[in-house]
């Protein structure tokens, strides 16, 4: 556990040069963003190290956040796993070998606010909730901020960082689509558990990755989960 004033970062000189194609520097914010290059011709680009916060909570769904830990390569980028108070149940119902975290990865409690993240002068790049019940999801909406987690994502939203939440649930009510709206409107982007079945997955974990695939392209991580839908031939 870090200590509340804790400055965890990449060695400056670690930080790789972004290079951007010539005919493609045209001064557009949206243009020139991370996740606008995942997957296309432009996807050769070299980015920076993000600082990734991770979080899980106790919604069905831990082989999603599993497979996502397992495309990040924490050599690459920063990455930080949080778990909420049901979280650790769920996985161990759910996963046979328990969560599988790569060396390096930094691990932190949900009870102390003693993290790197709970503060807007020291936010991460992206933060992931996955999966995101509809508990922590209506607490988000709210800006309830009772544990490190909660705060965090608080912080994202106020700091207009990327947050990403997977919701999985069904059926919805009212109550959850309207935090969804909230959410929406305060800048979070919502990618819900919704897996697709044009490349005919056969396992779970392909199944899970048709998800995780789409989390990646959203925080701008270049990956080869799932062939990509292509234009028909002539």
């Amino acid at each position: 556990m870090f200590s509340g004033n804790f400055r965890h970062r990449m060695p400056t000189g670690s930080r790789r040069k972004v290079v951007i194609p010539p005919d493609f520097v045209d001064g557009t914010p949206e243009r020139n963003d991370r996740s606008s290059f995942a997957g296309t011709r432009f996807s050769r680009i070299v980015w920076p190290p993000m600082r990734l916060l991770i979080a899980i909570t106790g919604a069905s769904g831990s082989v999603y956040a599993q497979r996502l830990l397992d495309q990040l390569d924490p050599a690459t980028h920063e990455i930080h796993v949080m778990l909420s108070q049901y979280a650790s149940q769920v996985i161990d119902a759910e996963l046979e070998e328990g969560l599988k975290l790569r060396p390096g990865v930094m691990q932190h409690g949900f009870r102390s606010m003693n993290v790197p993240f709970a503060s807007g002068s020291n936010p991460p790049d992206v933060m992931v909730v996955i999966p995101c019940s509809m508990g922590t999801m209506g607490r988000i909406a709210h800006g309830l901020s009772s544990d490190s987690l909660l705060r965090c994502a608080d912080v994202m939203l106020k700091e207009r960082r990327k947050l990403i939440l997977v919701p999985r649930e069904t059926p919805l009510s009212l109550v959850h689509v309207k935090n969804f709206e909230l959410l929406l409107q305060a800048g979070a982007i919502l990618l819900p558990a919704n897996p697709h079945y044009y490349n005919r997955p056969t396992t779970v974990e392909a199944v899970a990755d048709t998800v995780v695939a789409r989390v990646l392209d959203h925080i701008g991580v270049r990956h080869t989960l799932t062939a990509r839908w292509q234009e028909e031939p002539e």
